[in-house]
């Protein structure tokens, strides 16, 4: 059975917001989000990713969206992808096989391979007090609640990202 979503769980959700014009690629969400969940500063086991093109002037933060419908949760083949008590959208690693086809599956760039494990990894909100926001000194992350207000501003921050990477609205 499959679990329900935010949007149709009785308990609190959150979501991360990303505003790309306050972050400054400083990647210190990157090393507070390794030392949270490995215990090393090492930005690529990280569950957000800044990814920098200095020739454009172009700094994207990527972290998982929580999606209403994830297709990341629908491309796993073993349930390794579900709901935990908080409401969060997490990969469970003791059953990841590590196939990749979350990565395929998610149009956002939220999900990634840890290059120590080979299994899957994506943003949790560090079980409800996210390392990323606390390390963010710009505040370009917040964690709102995923009621109508809160995907609103997620989606205007997507909206954002689509504008800088030359996508229409709602393309992928």
């Amino acid at each position: 059975m499959k679990a329900e979503s935010p949007a149709e769980s009785p308990l609190l959700k959150s979501i991360l917001v990303i505003d790309i014009n306050k972050c400054t690629g400083c990647r210190n969400c990157e090393l507070a989000c390794s030392v949270a969940h490995t215990k090393s500063f090492n930005p690529s086991r990280s569950r957000i990713q800044i990814l920098k093109n200095e020739d454009q002037n172009m700094i994207l933060p990527m972290v998982c969206l929580q999606c209403e419908e994830p297709l990341c949760e629908q491309a796993c083949p073993n349930g390794a992808i579900s709901y935990n008590e908080k409401g969060t959208l997490y990969v469970s690693s003791k059953v990841c096989i590590g196939c990749m086809n979350c990565v395929t599956a998610c149009t956002f760039g939220g999900i990634e391979i840890d290059p120590m494990t080979l299994k899957a990894i994506k943003c949790d909100l560090c079980w409800g007090d996210p390392a990323c926001v606390k390390a963010c000194e710009y505040d370009a992350i917040s964690m709102v609640e995923a009621e109508r207000d809160g995907l609103a501003e997620r989606n205007k921050g997507v909206d954002v990202v689509n504008q800088t990477l030359g996508l229409k609205t709602g393309e992928v």
